[in-house]
């Protein structure tokens, strides 16, 4: 088995296309060597980091924590499943927010979910005379209520 694999290997065994492995490692997450003729190679473990990224990805986290996350990872080794009960469990909270922030915009879908726009006939019941500016600005409803139902 070789040790190294072509970036149309990796695509195919990723399920990744090639532009997005040059975007990953453009990004920083994954890394290649190049050959004498210009040619990347891949270590077999960078498999493994293309299915934590794409985890990470499916799961919301920003690219930017993704890669935060793979760098406390060795270089030259395969991440094992301890690596990725580390890494999963610091992105757990953001996920449980995502969570929460959906749930709570599933719940409003039919009335105001509180920007303060009184653009919806609701508007006038659930934010009279506008009460959601004096919150700031945004959906600040949505916000609390995700805020609440993520410490249920």
């Amino acid at each position: 088995m070789p040790t190294e694999l072509t970036i149309g290997e990796l695509a195919s065994r990723s399920g990744v296309a090639p532009s997005g492995l040059r975007f990953y490692e453009e990004e920083g997450l994954i890394v290649s060597r190049r050959t004498t003729g210009n040619q990347r190679r891949y270590e077999r473990a960078v498999l493994r980091r293309v299915a934590l990224i794409q985890a990470g990805r499916a799961a919301g986290i920003p690219l930017g924590r993704i890669r935060a996350a793979l760098a406390t990872l060795p270089a030259n080794r395969t991440p094992t499943r301890r690596d990725w009960e580390r890494l999963s469990s610091g992105w757990r909270e953001d996920i449980n927010q995502r969570i929460a922030t959906l749930e709570a915009l599933r719940d409003r879908l039919t009335t105001c979910i509180g920007c303060g726009c009184l653009s919806i006939d609701a508007c006038e019941l659930l934010n009279p005379d506008d009460e959601a500016a004096g919150n700031g600005s945004g959906a600040r409803y949505l916000q609390r209520d995700s805020r609440v139902a993520s410490h249920v």
